[in-house]
Protein backbone atom coordinates (compact mmCIF):
# COMPACT_ATOMS: atom_id res chain seq x y z
CA UNK A 1 0.00 0.00 0.00
CA UNK A 2 2.88 2.42 0.94
CA UNK A 3 4.38 1.58 -2.33
CA UNK A 4 1.61 2.43 -4.14
CA UNK A 5 1.07 5.75 -2.25
CA UNK A 6 4.71 6.75 -3.22
CA UNK A 7 4.37 5.45 -6.70
CA UNK A 8 1.25 8.09 -7.47
CA UNK A 9 3.08 10.44 -5.70
CA UNK A 10 5.77 9.85 -8.12
CA UNK A 11 3.85 10.08 -11.02
CA UNK A 12 1.77 13.21 -10.56
CA UNK A 13 5.22 15.04 -9.25
CA UNK A 14 6.49 14.01 -12.97
CA UNK A 15 3.63 14.57 -15.09
CA UNK A 16 3.66 18.03 -13.86
CA UNK A 17 7.00 18.92 -14.28
CA UNK A 18 7.15 16.99 -17.59
CA UNK A 19 3.83 18.37 -19.14
CA UNK A 20 4.51 21.50 -17.54
CA UNK A 21 5.14 23.16 -21.03
CA UNK A 22 2.59 20.88 -23.17
CA UNK A 23 -0.34 21.89 -25.03
CA UNK A 24 -2.99 22.46 -22.39
CA UNK A 25 -7.17 23.18 -22.84
CA UNK A 26 -8.16 26.72 -23.43
CA UNK A 27 -10.52 26.62 -21.00
CA UNK A 28 -12.14 30.24 -21.61
CA UNK A 29 -12.56 29.00 -25.69
CA UNK A 30 -15.72 30.71 -26.19
CA UNK A 31 -19.16 27.91 -26.75
CA UNK A 32 -23.35 28.51 -27.46
CA UNK A 33 -25.98 26.41 -26.37
CA UNK A 34 -27.59 24.83 -28.94
CA UNK A 35 -30.05 22.11 -29.55
CA UNK A 36 -32.07 19.94 -31.67
CA UNK A 37 -34.29 21.45 -34.30
CA UNK A 38 -38.23 21.16 -33.20
CA UNK A 39 -39.78 21.67 -36.93
CA UNK A 40 -38.56 17.87 -37.58
CA UNK A 41 -42.13 17.78 -39.35
CA UNK A 42 -41.27 19.82 -42.23
CA UNK A 43 -38.61 17.87 -43.64
CA UNK A 44 -38.40 14.91 -45.64
CA UNK A 45 -37.52 12.39 -42.98
CA UNK A 46 -40.50 13.77 -40.81
CA UNK A 47 -43.06 13.92 -43.35
CA UNK A 48 -42.05 10.09 -44.10
CA UNK A 49 -43.28 9.03 -41.19
CA UNK A 50 -45.47 11.34 -40.03
CA UNK A 51 -48.73 9.50 -41.00
CA UNK A 52 -47.76 6.52 -39.38
CA UNK A 53 -46.22 8.17 -36.37
CA UNK A 54 -50.20 9.40 -35.85
CA UNK A 55 -51.48 5.52 -36.63
CA UNK A 56 -48.95 4.56 -33.54
CA UNK A 57 -50.10 8.14 -30.81
CA UNK A 58 -47.28 7.22 -28.29
CA UNK A 59 -45.24 4.21 -29.95
CA UNK A 60 -41.99 4.75 -31.90
CA UNK A 61 -41.27 2.44 -34.79
CA UNK A 62 -37.74 0.55 -34.94
CA UNK A 63 -36.49 -1.97 -36.78
CA UNK A 64 -32.82 -3.80 -36.41
CA UNK A 65 -29.45 -2.79 -38.74
CA UNK A 66 -27.58 -6.23 -38.67
CA UNK A 67 -25.33 -6.42 -41.47
CA UNK A 68 -21.94 -4.10 -41.63
CA UNK A 69 -22.29 -3.22 -45.21
CA UNK A 70 -26.03 -1.83 -44.25
CA UNK A 71 -25.00 -0.11 -40.91
CA UNK A 72 -22.51 2.01 -42.78
CA UNK A 73 -24.80 2.57 -46.07
CA UNK A 74 -27.41 3.67 -43.45
CA UNK A 75 -25.31 6.20 -42.17
CA UNK A 76 -24.16 7.69 -45.25
CA UNK A 77 -27.75 7.91 -46.73
CA UNK A 78 -28.80 9.44 -43.51
CA UNK A 79 -26.23 12.08 -44.49
CA UNK A 80 -27.74 12.67 -47.75
CA UNK A 81 -31.08 12.53 -46.26
CA UNK A 82 -30.90 15.23 -43.76
CA UNK A 83 -32.32 18.25 -44.70
CA UNK A 84 -31.82 20.62 -41.42
CA UNK A 85 -29.52 18.66 -38.83
CA UNK A 86 -27.09 15.51 -37.88
CA UNK A 87 -26.00 14.98 -34.54
CA UNK A 88 -23.56 12.50 -33.51
CA UNK A 89 -22.18 10.88 -30.74
CA UNK A 90 -19.36 8.01 -30.68
CA UNK A 91 -17.15 6.69 -28.26
CA UNK A 92 -14.64 5.80 -31.13
CA UNK A 93 -13.99 7.56 -34.63
CA UNK A 94 -11.46 5.49 -36.29
CA UNK A 95 -9.15 7.48 -38.81
CA UNK A 96 -9.20 5.04 -41.22
CA UNK A 97 -11.39 4.52 -44.37
CA UNK A 98 -14.94 3.93 -43.36
CA UNK A 99 -14.04 6.83 -40.96
CA UNK A 100 -12.65 8.97 -43.66
CA UNK A 101 -15.91 8.69 -45.95
CA UNK A 102 -18.23 9.26 -42.83
CA UNK A 103 -16.32 12.50 -42.35
CA UNK A 104 -16.45 13.65 -45.80
CA UNK A 105 -20.07 12.55 -46.23
CA UNK A 106 -20.74 15.21 -43.53
CA UNK A 107 -18.62 17.84 -45.00
CA UNK A 108 -20.90 17.55 -47.84
CA UNK A 109 -23.53 17.84 -45.70
CA UNK A 110 -22.36 21.04 -43.88
CA UNK A 111 -21.83 22.42 -47.61
CA UNK A 112 -25.85 22.28 -48.49
CA UNK A 113 -26.70 23.47 -45.33
CA UNK A 114 -26.66 21.25 -42.56
CA UNK A 115 -25.72 21.60 -39.01
CA UNK A 116 -23.89 18.88 -37.85
CA UNK A 117 -22.99 18.18 -34.34
CA UNK A 118 -20.43 16.13 -33.68
CA UNK A 119 -19.43 14.77 -29.87
CA UNK A 120 -16.54 12.30 -29.76
CA UNK A 121 -15.22 11.06 -26.70
CA UNK A 122 -11.39 12.39 -26.27
CA UNK A 123 -9.95 9.09 -25.10
CA UNK A 124 -9.34 7.47 -28.70
CA UNK A 125 -9.25 10.87 -30.61
CA UNK A 126 -4.76 10.47 -30.23
CA UNK A 127 -3.26 13.29 -31.79
CA UNK A 128 -5.80 14.50 -34.16
CA UNK A 129 -6.58 18.06 -32.56
CA UNK A 130 -5.47 19.90 -35.63
CA UNK A 131 -7.25 18.04 -38.06
CA UNK A 132 -10.88 18.07 -36.18
CA UNK A 133 -10.19 21.83 -35.21
CA UNK A 134 -9.81 22.46 -39.42
CA UNK A 135 -12.96 20.65 -39.94
CA UNK A 136 -15.18 22.10 -37.30
CA UNK A 137 -14.07 26.00 -39.23
CA UNK A 138 -16.69 25.13 -41.28
CA UNK A 139 -19.69 27.07 -40.60
CA UNK A 140 -22.07 24.46 -40.35
CA UNK A 141 -20.09 22.04 -38.18
CA UNK A 142 -19.11 21.78 -34.55
CA UNK A 143 -17.18 19.27 -32.75
CA UNK A 144 -17.14 18.80 -29.06
CA UNK A 145 -14.87 16.32 -27.14
CA UNK A 146 -16.58 14.77 -24.14
CA UNK A 147 -14.16 14.90 -21.15
CA UNK A 148 -11.18 16.07 -22.43
CA UNK A 149 -7.65 15.25 -21.29
CA UNK A 150 -6.03 18.70 -20.22
CA UNK A 151 -2.83 18.04 -21.29
CA UNK A 152 -3.24 17.57 -25.04
CA UNK A 153 0.58 16.10 -25.93
CA UNK A 154 1.04 13.11 -23.11
CA UNK A 155 -1.92 11.82 -21.91
CA UNK A 156 -0.76 8.49 -20.03
CA UNK A 157 0.90 11.05 -17.37
CA UNK A 158 -2.42 12.93 -17.44
CA UNK A 159 -4.41 10.37 -16.45
CA UNK A 160 -2.03 9.56 -13.87
CA UNK A 161 -2.51 12.71 -11.97
CA UNK A 162 -6.22 13.73 -12.79
CA UNK A 163 -7.37 9.40 -12.73
CA UNK A 164 -10.62 9.78 -10.95
CA UNK A 165 -12.28 12.22 -13.74
CA UNK A 166 -10.58 10.76 -17.09
CA UNK A 167 -11.22 7.22 -15.88
CA UNK A 168 -14.97 7.86 -16.82
CA UNK A 169 -15.74 7.84 -20.64
CA UNK A 170 -18.65 8.55 -22.78
CA UNK A 171 -19.21 4.91 -24.44
CA UNK A 172 -22.62 5.83 -26.34
CA UNK A 173 -23.21 5.49 -29.80
CA UNK A 174 -25.75 7.81 -31.29
CA UNK A 175 -26.67 9.37 -34.75
CA UNK A 176 -29.78 11.52 -35.73
CA UNK A 177 -30.95 12.83 -38.88
CA UNK A 178 -33.36 15.94 -38.76
CA UNK A 179 -34.67 14.54 -35.48
CA UNK A 180 -36.81 12.58 -36.99
CA UNK A 181 -34.56 9.09 -37.86
CA UNK A 182 -31.95 7.91 -34.75
CA UNK A 183 -29.34 5.02 -35.19
CA UNK A 184 -28.32 3.50 -31.76
CA UNK A 185 -26.41 0.05 -30.71
CA UNK A 186 -23.12 -1.02 -30.54
CA UNK A 187 -21.14 0.43 -34.03
CA UNK A 188 -18.42 3.02 -33.21
CA UNK A 189 -16.89 4.42 -36.66
CA UNK A 190 -14.45 2.44 -38.11
CA UNK A 191 -13.43 -0.19 -40.83
CA UNK A 192 -14.12 -2.92 -38.17
CA UNK A 193 -17.81 -2.45 -37.42
CA UNK A 194 -18.55 -2.57 -41.01
CA UNK A 195 -17.00 -5.80 -42.25
CA UNK A 196 -13.90 -4.16 -44.21
CA UNK A 197 -11.10 -4.18 -42.55
CA UNK A 198 -8.66 -6.92 -43.61
CA UNK A 199 -7.28 -7.92 -40.06
CA UNK A 200 -10.61 -8.32 -37.65
CA UNK A 201 -14.50 -7.65 -38.03
CA UNK A 202 -17.26 -7.73 -35.72
CA UNK A 203 -20.48 -9.27 -35.85
CA UNK A 204 -22.63 -6.29 -34.01
CA UNK A 205 -25.59 -4.96 -34.35
CA UNK A 206 -27.72 -1.41 -34.78
CA UNK A 207 -31.67 -0.46 -34.12
CA UNK A 208 -33.35 2.40 -36.30
CA UNK A 209 -36.07 4.06 -34.83
CA UNK A 210 -38.46 6.82 -35.80
CA UNK A 211 -41.19 8.45 -33.66
CA UNK A 212 -41.07 9.96 -30.44
CA UNK A 213 -38.18 7.83 -29.35
CA UNK A 214 -36.05 9.74 -31.54
CA UNK A 215 -37.13 13.42 -30.01
CA UNK A 216 -36.39 11.73 -26.64
CA UNK A 217 -32.76 11.05 -28.26
CA UNK A 218 -32.32 14.36 -28.89
CA UNK A 219 -33.09 15.54 -25.79
CA UNK A 220 -30.58 12.98 -24.22
CA UNK A 221 -28.35 14.43 -27.54
CA UNK A 222 -28.71 17.79 -26.20
CA UNK A 223 -28.11 17.36 -22.48
CA UNK A 224 -24.18 15.72 -23.30
CA UNK A 225 -23.67 18.44 -25.87
CA UNK A 226 -24.13 21.77 -23.41
CA UNK A 227 -22.53 20.19 -20.16
CA UNK A 228 -19.13 21.34 -19.45
CA UNK A 229 -17.63 18.06 -19.94
CA UNK A 230 -17.99 18.53 -23.55
CA UNK A 231 -14.97 21.01 -24.83
CA UNK A 232 -14.96 22.50 -28.28
CA UNK A 233 -12.06 21.01 -30.12
CA UNK A 234 -10.93 24.24 -31.12
CA UNK A 235 -10.23 24.53 -27.30
CA UNK A 236 -7.65 21.91 -27.33
CA UNK A 237 -5.00 23.94 -30.44
CA UNK A 238 -3.24 26.97 -29.91
CA UNK A 239 -3.95 28.54 -33.15
CA UNK A 240 -7.43 29.94 -35.14
CA UNK A 241 -8.30 28.09 -37.97
CA UNK A 242 -9.85 29.16 -40.97
CA UNK A 243 -11.00 28.34 -44.55
CA UNK A 244 -7.90 27.93 -46.17
CA UNK A 245 -7.06 25.51 -43.58
CA UNK A 246 -10.39 23.99 -44.13
CA UNK A 247 -9.55 23.53 -47.57
CA UNK A 248 -6.56 22.04 -47.02
CA UNK A 249 -7.99 19.48 -44.33
CA UNK A 250 -10.70 18.93 -47.21
CA UNK A 251 -7.96 17.81 -49.84
CA UNK A 252 -5.34 16.06 -47.92
CA UNK A 253 -9.36 13.97 -46.87
CA UNK A 254 -10.42 13.09 -50.65
CA UNK A 255 -6.55 11.95 -52.11
CA UNK A 256 -6.33 9.89 -49.03
CA UNK A 257 -9.98 8.22 -49.77
CA UNK A 258 -9.60 8.20 -53.47
CA UNK A 259 -5.50 6.69 -53.05
CA UNK A 260 -6.56 3.77 -50.30
CA UNK A 261 -10.21 3.15 -52.47
CA UNK A 262 -13.24 1.02 -50.54
CA UNK A 263 -13.78 -2.68 -50.75
CA UNK A 264 -17.06 -2.10 -52.64
CA UNK A 265 -18.69 0.65 -54.38
CA UNK A 266 -20.38 2.65 -51.32
CA UNK A 267 -22.60 5.04 -53.04
CA UNK A 268 -24.66 2.72 -55.40
CA UNK A 269 -25.54 0.81 -52.26
CA UNK A 270 -26.41 4.13 -50.72
CA UNK A 271 -28.70 5.11 -53.49
CA UNK A 272 -30.42 1.55 -53.37
CA UNK A 273 -31.21 2.29 -49.58
CA UNK A 274 -32.45 6.05 -50.61
CA UNK A 275 -35.22 3.93 -52.76
CA UNK A 276 -35.62 1.73 -50.04
CA UNK A 277 -35.78 4.39 -47.34
CA UNK A 278 -40.06 4.70 -48.05
CA UNK A 279 -40.22 0.60 -47.84
CA UNK A 280 -38.38 1.07 -44.18
CA UNK A 281 -41.96 1.98 -43.29
CA UNK A 282 -43.04 -1.79 -43.84
CA UNK A 283 -40.28 -3.17 -41.84
CA UNK A 284 -40.62 -0.97 -38.95
CA UNK A 285 -42.37 -2.54 -35.80
CA UNK A 286 -44.70 0.01 -33.71
CA UNK A 287 -44.40 -0.33 -30.36
CA UNK A 288 -43.70 1.46 -26.91
CA UNK A 289 -39.74 2.04 -26.39
CA UNK A 290 -37.50 4.00 -24.35
CA UNK A 291 -34.21 5.44 -24.66
CA UNK A 292 -31.94 4.50 -21.61
CA UNK A 293 -29.06 6.24 -20.75
CA UNK A 294 -26.75 7.40 -18.22
CA UNK A 295 -26.04 10.52 -17.06
CA UNK A 296 -22.52 11.50 -16.39
CA UNK A 297 -23.69 14.41 -12.92
CA UNK A 298 -24.56 10.66 -11.29
CA UNK A 299 -20.90 9.57 -11.83
CA UNK A 300 -19.36 12.84 -10.98
CA UNK A 301 -21.85 12.97 -7.63
CA UNK A 302 -20.32 9.85 -6.49
CA UNK A 303 -23.26 7.49 -7.92
CA UNK A 304 -21.38 3.76 -7.90
CA UNK A 305 -23.79 2.67 -10.66
CA UNK A 306 -25.60 3.81 -13.54
CA UNK A 307 -29.04 4.35 -14.90
CA UNK A 308 -29.11 1.84 -17.57
CA UNK A 309 -27.43 -0.90 -15.18
CA UNK A 310 -30.28 -0.18 -12.79
CA UNK A 311 -32.95 -0.64 -15.66
CA UNK A 312 -31.41 -4.32 -16.36
CA UNK A 313 -31.24 -5.22 -13.19
CA UNK A 314 -34.60 -4.71 -12.30
CA UNK A 315 -35.44 -6.06 -15.73
CA UNK A 316 -33.51 -9.61 -14.30
CA UNK A 317 -36.02 -9.31 -11.59
CA UNK A 318 -39.13 -9.60 -13.22
CA UNK A 319 -38.16 -12.77 -15.67
CA UNK A 320 -40.60 -15.57 -16.06
CA UNK A 321 -39.33 -17.63 -18.03
CA UNK A 322 -36.02 -16.86 -20.61
CA UNK A 323 -33.35 -14.15 -20.42
CA UNK A 324 -31.24 -14.21 -23.77
CA UNK A 325 -27.64 -12.24 -23.84
CA UNK A 326 -25.47 -11.20 -26.74
CA UNK A 327 -22.59 -9.36 -25.28
CA UNK A 328 -19.17 -8.59 -26.29
CA UNK A 329 -17.35 -7.84 -22.88
CA UNK A 330 -18.89 -10.24 -19.95
CA UNK A 331 -17.69 -9.43 -17.14
CA UNK A 332 -20.57 -10.33 -14.45
CA UNK A 333 -18.53 -10.30 -10.90
CA UNK A 334 -19.69 -12.17 -8.40
CA UNK A 335 -22.99 -10.10 -7.75
CA UNK A 336 -23.69 -10.54 -10.99
CA UNK A 337 -22.76 -14.49 -11.21
CA UNK A 338 -25.05 -14.80 -8.07
CA UNK A 339 -27.83 -13.18 -9.99
CA UNK A 340 -28.03 -15.30 -13.08
CA UNK A 341 -27.37 -18.17 -11.02
CA UNK A 342 -30.74 -17.84 -9.25
CA UNK A 343 -32.58 -17.08 -11.87
CA UNK A 344 -31.73 -20.49 -13.50
CA UNK A 345 -32.04 -22.14 -10.76
CA UNK A 346 -35.90 -21.18 -10.62
CA UNK A 347 -36.65 -22.35 -14.14
CA UNK A 348 -35.75 -19.15 -16.14
CA UNK A 349 -33.45 -20.42 -19.20
CA UNK A 350 -30.23 -18.08 -19.45
CA UNK A 351 -28.27 -18.43 -22.56
CA UNK A 352 -25.27 -16.04 -23.08
CA UNK A 353 -23.20 -15.37 -25.99
CA UNK A 354 -19.54 -13.92 -25.48
CA UNK A 355 -16.36 -13.42 -27.30
CA UNK A 356 -13.94 -16.63 -27.00
CA UNK A 357 -9.98 -15.70 -25.53
CA UNK A 358 -9.21 -16.19 -29.24
CA UNK A 359 -11.93 -13.82 -30.40
CA UNK A 360 -11.49 -11.48 -27.78
CA UNK A 361 -9.30 -7.79 -28.68
CA UNK A 362 -9.58 -7.64 -24.89
CA UNK A 363 -7.19 -10.16 -23.12
CA UNK A 364 -7.96 -8.26 -19.50
CA UNK A 365 -12.07 -8.68 -20.11
CA UNK A 366 -11.47 -12.20 -20.77
CA UNK A 367 -9.74 -13.00 -18.03
CA UNK A 368 -12.35 -11.10 -15.62
CA UNK A 369 -15.23 -13.33 -17.42
CA UNK A 370 -13.42 -16.68 -17.72
CA UNK A 371 -13.33 -17.45 -13.79
CA UNK A 372 -17.31 -17.26 -13.19
CA UNK A 373 -16.92 -19.96 -16.13
CA UNK A 374 -17.88 -23.31 -13.93
CA UNK A 375 -19.50 -21.95 -11.95
CA UNK A 376 -22.30 -20.43 -14.39
CA UNK A 377 -22.43 -23.76 -16.30
CA UNK A 378 -22.97 -25.47 -13.01
CA UNK A 379 -25.92 -23.76 -12.34
CA UNK A 380 -27.40 -24.52 -15.90
CA UNK A 381 -26.38 -21.24 -17.46
CA UNK A 382 -25.91 -21.85 -21.60
CA UNK A 383 -22.71 -20.18 -22.48
CA UNK A 384 -21.86 -19.90 -25.77
CA UNK A 385 -18.11 -18.20 -26.91
CA UNK A 386 -18.00 -16.87 -30.52
CA UNK A 387 -15.58 -18.33 -33.14
CA UNK A 388 -12.58 -16.78 -34.48
CA UNK A 389 -13.18 -18.06 -37.59
CA UNK A 390 -16.75 -18.05 -37.62
CA UNK A 391 -18.24 -18.21 -40.81
CA UNK A 392 -20.87 -15.73 -40.69
CA UNK A 393 -18.48 -13.29 -40.43
CA UNK A 394 -15.89 -14.70 -43.15
CA UNK A 395 -18.88 -14.84 -45.65
CA UNK A 396 -18.70 -10.81 -45.82
CA UNK A 397 -14.90 -10.44 -45.56
CA UNK A 398 -12.50 -9.45 -48.42
CA UNK A 399 -9.82 -11.16 -46.50
CA UNK A 400 -9.64 -15.31 -45.08
CA UNK A 401 -7.17 -14.01 -42.86
CA UNK A 402 -9.33 -11.36 -41.32
CA UNK A 403 -10.48 -12.48 -37.53
CA UNK A 404 -13.99 -12.49 -36.44
CA UNK A 405 -15.17 -11.09 -33.21
CA UNK A 406 -18.18 -10.12 -31.45
CA UNK A 407 -19.00 -6.60 -30.40
CA UNK A 408 -22.74 -6.53 -29.83
CA UNK A 409 -24.61 -5.64 -26.66
CA UNK A 410 -28.53 -6.77 -26.94
CA UNK A 411 -30.82 -8.62 -24.74
CA UNK A 412 -34.15 -10.51 -25.10
CA UNK A 413 -36.59 -10.69 -22.24
CA UNK A 414 -39.34 -13.40 -21.89
CA UNK A 415 -39.94 -13.53 -25.54
CA UNK A 416 -41.59 -10.13 -25.48
CA UNK A 417 -39.19 -7.15 -24.88
CA UNK A 418 -35.75 -6.14 -26.33
CA UNK A 419 -32.70 -4.24 -25.15
CA UNK A 420 -30.16 -3.14 -27.85
CA UNK A 421 -27.49 -0.44 -27.10
CA UNK A 422 -23.64 0.31 -26.23
CA UNK A 423 -23.99 -1.73 -23.09
CA UNK A 424 -21.26 -4.24 -21.97
CA UNK A 425 -21.94 -6.43 -19.34
CA UNK A 426 -18.71 -5.29 -17.42
CA UNK A 427 -17.99 -2.89 -14.09
CA UNK A 428 -16.95 -0.01 -16.45
CA UNK A 429 -20.38 -0.10 -18.36
CA UNK A 430 -21.99 -0.65 -15.24
CA UNK A 431 -19.89 1.87 -12.61
CA UNK A 432 -17.58 4.00 -15.33
CA UNK A 433 -18.64 4.51 -18.78
CA UNK A 434 -21.85 6.52 -19.22
CA UNK A 435 -23.88 4.49 -22.39
CA UNK A 436 -26.73 4.11 -23.99
CA UNK A 437 -29.65 1.99 -25.37
CA UNK A 438 -33.11 1.17 -26.57
CA UNK A 439 -35.48 -0.66 -24.75
CA UNK A 440 -38.61 -2.03 -26.51
CA UNK A 441 -41.93 -3.82 -25.77
CA UNK A 442 -42.49 -6.30 -28.76
CA UNK A 443 -42.95 -9.56 -29.08
CA UNK A 444 -42.35 -9.28 -32.77
CA UNK A 445 -38.99 -7.35 -32.36
CA UNK A 446 -38.23 -9.72 -29.98
CA UNK A 447 -38.59 -12.99 -32.86
CA UNK A 448 -36.43 -10.92 -35.42
CA UNK A 449 -33.71 -10.63 -32.44
CA UNK A 450 -33.63 -14.03 -30.94
CA UNK A 451 -33.42 -15.17 -34.58
CA UNK A 452 -30.17 -12.61 -35.00
CA UNK A 453 -29.22 -14.43 -31.68
CA UNK A 454 -29.52 -17.75 -33.07
CA UNK A 455 -27.32 -17.02 -35.76
CA UNK A 456 -24.53 -16.40 -33.57
CA UNK A 457 -25.06 -19.23 -31.13
CA UNK A 458 -25.07 -21.89 -34.47
CA UNK A 459 -22.03 -24.04 -34.31
CA UNK A 460 -20.37 -22.44 -37.28
CA UNK A 461 -20.25 -19.22 -35.78
CA UNK A 462 -19.63 -20.45 -31.86
CA UNK A 463 -18.60 -22.96 -29.52
CA UNK A 464 -20.54 -24.26 -26.83
CA UNK A 465 -19.25 -24.86 -23.46
CA UNK A 466 -19.98 -27.07 -21.00
CA UNK A 467 -18.53 -29.07 -18.16
CA UNK A 468 -17.49 -32.84 -18.77
CA UNK A 469 -17.94 -35.61 -16.23
CA UNK A 470 -14.81 -34.54 -14.28
CA UNK A 471 -16.19 -30.79 -13.95
CA UNK A 472 -13.89 -29.18 -16.36
CA UNK A 473 -15.26 -26.97 -19.41
CA UNK A 474 -15.06 -28.54 -22.66
CA UNK A 475 -15.78 -26.23 -25.78
CA UNK A 476 -18.03 -28.35 -28.68
CA UNK A 477 -18.48 -27.02 -31.92
CA UNK A 478 -18.45 -28.55 -35.39
CA UNK A 479 -15.72 -28.08 -38.29
CA UNK A 480 -16.78 -29.96 -41.98
CA UNK A 481 -20.31 -30.94 -40.54
CA UNK A 482 -18.46 -33.33 -37.95
CA UNK A 483 -18.62 -32.64 -34.09
CA UNK A 484 -15.02 -31.37 -32.57
CA UNK A 485 -14.27 -31.05 -28.78
CA UNK A 486 -11.78 -29.37 -26.80
CA UNK A 487 -10.06 -29.15 -24.09
CA UNK A 488 -8.90 -25.84 -23.12
CA UNK A 489 -9.96 -22.22 -24.83
CA UNK A 490 -9.45 -22.97 -28.31
CA UNK A 491 -7.98 -21.14 -31.20
CA UNK A 492 -5.90 -19.40 -28.24
CA UNK A 493 -2.26 -19.28 -27.86
CA UNK A 494 -0.06 -19.81 -24.83
CA UNK A 495 1.29 -16.12 -24.76
CA UNK A 496 -3.17 -15.13 -24.20
CA UNK A 497 -3.32 -17.95 -21.86
CA UNK A 498 -0.33 -16.74 -19.63
CA UNK A 499 -1.49 -13.23 -19.68
CA UNK A 500 -5.18 -13.97 -18.69
CA UNK A 501 -4.39 -15.71 -16.15
CA UNK A 502 -1.92 -13.27 -14.70
CA UNK A 503 -4.44 -10.66 -15.27
CA UNK A 504 -7.10 -12.72 -13.06
CA UNK A 505 -5.79 -13.20 -10.55
CA UNK A 506 -4.95 -9.35 -10.03
CA UNK A 507 -7.61 -7.19 -8.03
CA UNK A 508 -8.47 -5.45 -11.47
CA UNK A 509 -12.16 -6.55 -11.94
CA UNK A 510 -13.78 -2.97 -11.25
CA UNK A 511 -11.76 -1.84 -14.02
CA UNK A 512 -12.82 -4.60 -16.41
Amino acid sequence: MLASAHLKTFLVFLSAVLLAACTTLNYDYPRLETSAFSEYEDTYLGRLYRADEKRNSGKSGVSLVTTGRNAFALRIAMTELAERSLDLQYYIWDPDQSGRILGQALLKSADRGVRVRLLIDDFSVKGRDEVLAKLGAHPNIEIRLFNPFAKRKSKLFDLASDFDRLNHRMHNKLMIADNALALLGGRNIGDHYFDVSEDSNYRDLDIAAVGPVVRDSSRVFDYFWNKDWSVPVGATVDETFDKDDLEMARQELESTIDAEGYPYAVYPKVAAIRQDVAALKKRLVWAPAYVVWDDPADFKQGERTGKVMKALAGKLDQLKSELLMENAYFVPTQAGADRLKLLSNRGVKVRILTNSLSSNDVIAVHAGYSKYREELLEAGVELYEVRADSAEVQQTLFSSESKAGLHTKAAVFDDNSVFVGSFNLDPRSANLNTEIGLYVESSELADRLKSFMDEGVSPGNSYRLELDESGKIIWITEEDGKVVTFESDPGSTAGQNVVSGIIASLPVEDQL
